[in-house]
């Protein structure tokens, strides 16, 4: 039984390598009229007579979606809809269907007079696990000695999303989801097992079906005012359709993420797509559409409290401008949105498809924002040849995805961007003129009516993931594959500020236009050589050989310039500026190219997975990586690891009778970290347009890889038929050879090259993670689960020699060159480092504060992690609800000190409300300096998501397994924090390109959304 159902396994749920695709809608058009000619053969299988309908379930009477079930000996069949629903016409001489499910036994059913069956499927015991991947291939999980982590559909978030990621967050113990912007389609920062990032985003590897990415966007960066600033980044997985994922298997521990050696440092996340099955097609379809809201807002002052104020703080009376204005509330709005997605799956003995398109159309808060996505993605899964030896995978996604920006930025200037611009306008004065023209007037304050319509920025992004993997299976233990594959990303960004901004310099009466393209290429092959075999009656070997080539490409161009100020600028047109951008003053056009050094990466790699009675396992890693990144001398590095465990439930002394799993682990591995720019090692120089050389890098022969070394130790228990299961980990990660960025000292050139060099130091991250699940309830009609995750986490700097490393930018007017955070022996990463606030005298300014000594004032770094998910069904009525949490860290709140300060309101602005309540009089002149009065506990717990959902079952003849739902997602949020929302990871680049974390800063506001969705199967 073992051995076919694991011949099962790979022949249906091995995942395949790539995707690919074009962007456009009518390429999506041409894509599904090619792909369903091409598929033709395939979908008329099915010649029955009769019909036979029913509902296939597993132990708890939970719905199995995705069951295969066949009539034995032909290939007529389909599978189970979402609730587990099927119908199937059937020849009239068929008295048999088979069904069958990976994990579970197959079992057939009578049909003889029948037509309607409700079939239970019950666990393959004789499996002794499920499958999992674990890069380059798959493994038992009881053959799986590291930490790792698997979640499928069922335990995935629920609610609209524009990127997968978000699906994971709060689901996994030891894995931080952070969001960074509150805009449709923004970042989201990962942390697997805590922050050990210097330089670099710090983000996991990403592979989808065998396919590593890049980890960067193709999206072009702002390129505007300097009063404007930069803005957030895009989502790089924004290309991928959420609704296509099947699982997430997170790598934690080295022992698992050293096959991916040189970027595994920072763990590895493996996307499985969904795949076809076996049968006649089958679509399935689902609709959902709602709305997004504010979650909530920091507290200023309203028209009345501010005039209030005026006469408080002796403020001009004419700030009093005889208006009532919410200008937050003007700039804001209820966000609709909309998701549709179909999918159409089928095939045969030989031959397996899946074919799904999707469109998300999603409005942000903000208004002039929002997020459009055109997704498709198509894979097949063929046998050749008679004996079926020879298969084929070939994965095709393509999407495009258009975004409207705002100008919310996070290192504007004095006059702040959007966010800001609407919390400091004076709640008397009107945004607009009595006629309905905006109000503008020349000065630093900005109307941020006037900024938002005026200013216009807006981005496309095309995607390509494209995989042909061949492969051919010598016998039943020993298979050959190898994987082509291309990513290509293009994308372009159109921005204009409108020549009535008379706020900013060189804006007024001129106007600004930039156009900028970037490409991102990734090219891979790689070989692999599996073997999995007993080769003797107690010892079984899983072990896989391979060899990869990856190389990666990166280059972009850009134009802008300013009207003629002496032609009227731009002029008024109604037309964008950028469609007319050759009209720009000719001394004020900037042109400019890049192209990085093409980086290669070239692999050798293996594993070997033994296990001897079941009961103790072995695993050994050896990856030899050599980067063109590195310099010279340091081309090549080495990632070794191993590995073991032992499986105490398969011992003739495990007590059975109450506990039905006990396995120990441990394991130890080192992994590389090359995220930095290429050609970092090289002389690199910036070719200006006077024909001047101006040096960018030096030469680094000896910059070599960025190491982790890390070790685990963990415990896996199941009890009760493992209704109750517990699994605890305890990690000791070390990271050494930090890269980083130095520029050399005085006397220097004006314009000085930056030396990438290893840092002599460490940065240790340690800590406990543990998950808990239970069946509280299972019956026929009701079932009552619970999830719990949990993380204790340190970090610590440790023998790093030098100087403090400086960052942690703090903005705003007054506060140029403030830093609040340093990387310090002794300290965790980033701490706060900051004067101390001693209070107010009987004067209302501050006590005297000492700025040339900061003190150590608390970690951004959270300290515990919390994930919880309780679920419940009654019948086919059933509710989901999802809670995620972070404890211990601690959050600058830029965003007061900046633009919620007491001077503002002597400058005709507004403050904040929990300025004004001050018990202590603070006089209009105290200046607004960096200090821990703005540093505030950043403890949070949120209702994530909550969804009701209803069975409808099957509606009459064509609708199947129909099923309704409601999600609200952002629901609650309990914290003391007095920002927009405590999660809080904007990234700045303070000194020395170092991320800063922990600083909240005018971001782009989180929303609660509520979404009503209904799926079916045609």
């Amino acid at each position: 039984m073992h051995n076919n159902w694991y011949k099962r396994y790979k022949s249906q749920e091995l995942p395949a390598a790539g995707l690919a695709a074009h962007t456009s809608s009518a390429w999506l058009k041409a894509l599904t009229i090619g792909g369903l000619c091409v598929l033709s053969p395939l979908l008329g299988q099915a010649q029955a007579t009769r019909a036979v309908s029913g509902r296939v379930v597993d132990a708890n009477s939970s719905g199995l979606p995705g069951v295969t079930v066949v009539v034995p000996g032909s290939t007529v069949g389909t599978s189970t809809g979402p609730d587990g629903s099927f119908r199937l016409d059937v020849p009239a001489a068929a008295t048999t269907l088979s069904f069958s499910f990976v994990g579970f036994t197959t079992q057939q059913v009578s049909i003889t007079d029948k037509t309607s069956v409700q079939v239970t499927l019950r666990e393959d015991t004789q499996v002794l696990g499920d499958v999992v991947v674990v890069g380059y291939g798959t493994a038992r999980k009881q053959d799986v000695t590291g930490a790792v982590t698997v979640i499928g559909e069922k335990d995935f978030n629920r609610g609209t999303f524009t990127s997968p990621d978000q699906l994971l967050q709060g689901r996994v113990s030891g894995v931080q989801v952070s969001n960074n912007s509150g805009q449709p389609g923004g970042p989201a920062t990962i942390r697997v097992r805590g922050n050990s990032a210097v330089t670099g985003s710090g983000q996991p590897l990403y592979v989808v079906d065998g396919v590593p990415l890049d980890g960067r966007t193709a999206r072009p960066g702002l390129v505007a005012s300097a009063d404007v600033g930069a803005g957030a980044d895009s989502n790089p997985l924004n290309f991928l359709n959420p609704d296509d994922i099947e699982t997430f298997t997170v790598l934690k521990d080295a022992s698992a993420t050293a096959i991916y050696g040189s970027r595994a440092a920072y763990g590895v996340v493996l996307i499985t797509t969904k795949k076809g099955n076996s049968g006649a097609p089958v679509l399935n379809v689902g609709v959902s559409g709602g709305f997004s809201t504010l979650l909530r807002r920091p507290d200023f002052l309203n028209a009345s409290q501010y005039r209030e104020a005026i006469r408080y703080y002796g403020a001009p009376a004419a700030n009093d401008k005889g208006g009532d204005v919410d200008a937050l509330d003007e700039i804001l709005r209820t966000g609709y949105l909309q998701n549709y997605n179909v999918a159409m799956s089928g095939g045969g003995e030989t031959g397996r498809y899946r074919l799904s398109l999707g469109y998300l159309d999603q409005d942000g808060i903000v208004r002039r924002t929002g997020f459009k996505k055109y997704s498709a993605n198509l894979s097949t899964n063929l046998q050749f040849l008679e004996s079926k030896k020879l298969g084929l995978d070939i994965n095709l996604t393509t999407s495009q995805f258009r975004e409207q920006l705002a100008n919310i930025t996070t290192d504007a200037g004095f006059r702040g961007s959007l966010i800001g611009q609407a919390l400091q306008w004076n709640p008397t004065q009107p945004l607009r003129n009595p006629d309905g023209s905006l109000y503008i007037v020349a000065g630093d304050v900005v109307n941020p009516l006037a900024a938002q319509e005026l200013f216009n920025d807006r981005s496309r992004v095309n995607t390509i993931l494209a995989s042909f993997a061949p492969s051919y299976k010598f016998t039943d233990w020993l298979n050959y594959r190898m994987l082509l594959s291309v990513n290509y990303n293009s994308g372009e960004r159109r921005t204009s500020l409108n020549q009535r901004l008379i706020n900013y310099p060189g804006i007024e009466n001129q106007g600004f236009a930039a156009i900028s393209n970037n490409e991102l290429t990734t090219q891979q092959m790689a070989h692999t050589l599996n073997f999995n075999k007993a080769v003797t009656t107690d010892l079984n070997l899983n072990a896989v050989l391979g060899y990869e080539y990856t190389k990666f490409i990166n280059l972009g161009s850009s134009l802008s310039g300013f009207g003629n100020p002496a032609t009227g600028g731009f002029g008024n047109f109604g037309l964008d500026y950028t469609d007319y951008i050759q009209t720009s003053a000719t001394g004020s056009r900037s042109i400019s190219s890049f192209n990085d050094p093409t980086s290669a990466l070239q692999s050798f790699f293996g594993r070997a997975i033994l296990n001897f009675k079941n009961r103790y396992v072995l695993t050994g890693t050896l990856r030899r990586d050599e980067s063109s990144k590195f310099g010279d001398n340091e081309k090549v590095g080495y990632f070794p690891s191993f590995a073991v465990a032992w499986d105490l439930s398969q011992e003739a002394f495990f007590p059975a009778e109450q506990l039905t799993q006990l396995k120990l682990r441990a394991g130890y591995g080192l992994t590389g970290n090359q995220e930095f720019p290429a050609g970092a090692a090289q002389d690199r120089f910036e070719v200006r347009d006077n024909g001047a050389q101006i040096p960018l890098n030096s030469r680094n022969e000896n910059l070599k890889w960025q190491a982790d070394r890390q070790f685990n130790v963990g415990i896996d228990i199941g009890a009760v038929d493992n209704r109750f299961t517990f699994s605890a980990d305890y990690f000791n990660k070390t990271t050494t050879d930090i890269l980083f960025p130095t520029v050399p000292g005085q006397p220097a050139p004006q314009v000085q090259a930056i030396f990438w060099d290893n840092l002599d130091g460490k940065i240790v991250n340690k800590g406990v993670e543990m998950a808990l699940g239970a069946v509280l309830v299972r019956q026929e009609k009701v079932e009552v689960g619970f999830n719990a995750n949990a993380t204790f986490i340190r970090n610590e700097v440790k023998d790093l020699v030098g100087p403090d490393i400086i960052t942690g930018a703090i903005n705003g007017q007054g506060l140029s060159g403030a830093t609040s955070q340093l990387i310090r022996n002794g300290y965790p990463i980033n701490a706060f480092f900051l004067p101390r606030y001693n209070g107010l005298n009987d004067q209302g300014l501050s006590n005297p504060i000492d700025i040339a000594n900061p003190v150590y004032a608390g970690s951004p770094n959270p300290k515990t992690l919390l994930g919880l998910s309780a679920n419940a069904r009654y019948g086919k009525l059933s509710l989901i609800a999802n809670m995620t949490g972070a404890f211990g860290q601690y959050v600058y709140n830029n965003t007061l000190n900046a633009v919620g300060n007491v001077g503002q309101i002597g400058a005709g602005k507004n403050i904040a409300l929990s300025t004004f309540e001050n018990p202590v009089k603070e006089s209009i002149g105290n200046p607004a300096a960096a200090t821990t009065r703005y540093l505030e506990k950043g403890n949070y717990l949120k209702l994530s998501n909550l969804t009701l959902a209803y069975g409808l079952g099957n509606l009459g003849s064509f609708m199947k397994g129909a099923r309704v739902y409601i999600t609200g997602q952002n629901l609650l949020v309990f914290t003391k924090y007095d920002g927009f929302d405590p999660e809080v990871n904007t990234v700045k680049r303070g000194a020395n390109q170092v991320p800063s974390v922990g600083i909240d800063y005018l971001p782009y506001p989180s929303a609660r959304t509520f979404t009503l969705g209904v799926n079916f199967n045609l």
